[in-house]
This record gives structure tokens, sequence and C-alpha cells, in this order.
């Protein structure tokens, strides 16, 4: 990544849902409100949230203590027994509104294959869920010339808030793959922006994208490359911009959103043995 971002502190917040709204045919926007989200300030547009959802017959989930750090955090809450630990997913932040102490968080629908999809495919207005953050990555460095961002739909809500957010006339490409034509999305930006969006339909998941990212035809000047979406899509992506395209590895910001075969809970626990253990994450 670009930058060692400081983290705030960790926050909960309670919050109760007040509009529920399809974007897509496979996709809804879920506006939440609490009144702490008046007090965060602004972030990057790709921010994050750890979402948690109340377990059959709950209102409000349980949750753990914050503790001093994230891995305490961490180990507090896979202590939890296993019928108080509430399901927990992570989230962009699609638009935050502190005014109206609101904010809007996209879900993807796969039917009940998940804690999160299964919540979102019946959510009501009323319904409450907590949060923890929010945290960004996106930190676009001085001498960029253009941007480039990569991801399928799970990266599609900061995608677009990043989009949105352009300062006027900055020049920006982005490839997306989606499952279907009638799952892409338009977005308002004053900037100079190329949509290639990439229909997976029954190909493997991110070969699309991959091959056309190899494929692309670059602006020229310095770029800064934003990537997401699935683990191993990701990881090709930042190698192919590393060592075919030269592109500088601090001008890239990459996160895998997911891995294919592994639900969120098993990745999470991977990733927190691996620093317990003091692995170095694989080049």
């Amino acid at each position: 990544m670009t930058t060692q971002v400081e983290r705030p502190a960790l926050t909960y917040h309670r919050a109760r849902v007040t509009m529920v709204r399809p974007i897509t045919p496979h996709t809804v926007r879920v506006t939440f409100e609490a009144a702490s989200f008046a007090e965060v300030p602004a972030g990057a547009p790709d921010q994050y949230v750890k979402v948690f959802f109340p377990l059959p017959g709950q209102e409000t989930p349980n949750l753990p203590d914050t503790g001093s750090d994230v891995l305490s955090w961490y180990r507090t809450y896979l202590a939890m027994p296993d019928g108080v630990r509430p399901p927990m997913r992570t989230y962009t932040v699609r638009a935050h509104r502190p005014l109206f102490a609101e904010i809007d968080v996209d879900f993807v629908l796969h039917g009940d294959t998940g804690p999160a999809s299964a919540w979102a495919s019946r959510v009501t207005p009323g319904d409450r869920v907590a949060f923890l953050g929010p945290h960004g990555l996106y930190d676009v460095p001085a001498g960029t010339d253009w941007q480039l961002l990569t991801g399928d739909e799970t990266a599609l809500p900061a995608i677009g808030a990043i989009i949105e957010q352009l300062p006027a006339g900055a020049r920006l490409s982005a490839y997306i793959e989606v499952s279907a034509r009638e799952e892409r999305q338009t977005f308002e930006t004053r900037g100079a922006v190329e949509v290639h969006w990439l229909v997976r339909g029954a190909r493997p998941h991110g070969e699309a994208l991959l091959e056309a990212v190899r494929a692309a035809a670059f602006p020229s000047g310095t770029p800064y490359a934003w990537v997401s979406g699935e683990a191993g899509v990701v990881k090709l992506v930042r190698r192919h911009l590393v060592r075919e395209r030269e592109v500088d590895k601090r001008r890239i910001c990459f996160t895998g959103y997911w891995r294919l075969g592994m639900s969120e809970e098993a990745a999470s626990r991977e990733s927190f043995r691996a620093v317990e253990a003091g692995e170095l994450p694989e080049d």
C-alpha cells in the first residue's frame, strides 16, 4: 500500500435501518442512522466498516469489548461462545451524510449463503445492527497523473465512491467485473473517467478482469492503482502491474476483500493466525 494509515480508536456504532432500495437486480442499498455517525470525520472514499448482525431471536447483536487495539479486540471476539458471538462481515461505506447522521451500505444478494446476504434479503426499516470503524486506505500520492481502479462486485461500492469524489478533471480508468450486464451502475463525477464493464457470465471469477487489464492501453504518465476484490485476483493484478507494467509498488493500494472458496470468518482467522505467527504476506 502507499502509506501507513493511522487508525482511529475502535468505536462501535449501534444503528437502525431507515431505508432499503434496490440498485441492481442483485444489489440493495441500505441506509442506516446512528447519532454517533454525526461525529465520524470525513474519511477516504473506500472506508470500510465491520458490520455485526443479530443472531436469530435477537433485536440487536451482542458486542465484545473494544480492547486496546485491533488484535486484542479480535481475540475477545473469537473467545465469545458460538451462541453469543454475532456474525460479522466487512462492507464499504457507500456514502456518509454526517449532517443527517446516516450512512449507506450496498449489499450484494446471493441468497442464504451467508449471514449478511440472508439479512439483507429480508431487511426492513427499523432493523438494527452495529458497526465498528470506519477505516479507509485510498490515498493518492503527489505526482499522480492518472488513477487505475480494478475490482469485482465487492469493490464496486468503493469504486463508485472514489469516482464520485474525484476532483474536476482528474483522469481515471476503472475495470469492473460483474456477473451480468444488469449489474452495471452509473456514477456522477467531475473527473475524466473511463469505466470498462466486464461481464463475467459463465467464465471463472476474475478471468475477464485479468484479461482486460493485461490487454489495456494505459494512459501516459505516473499512475496510482487501487486494486480490490477477490484475493487471488488482486494478487495477480498487482503482480502484472509491478512486473509487466513496472508500476512502483508504493503506488499500488491492494486489498483482498474475500477469498474464493473461503468464508470471511475462515479467512479472518487465517490472517489473524498469520499475524500472530509473524508471517510475512507473499509478494
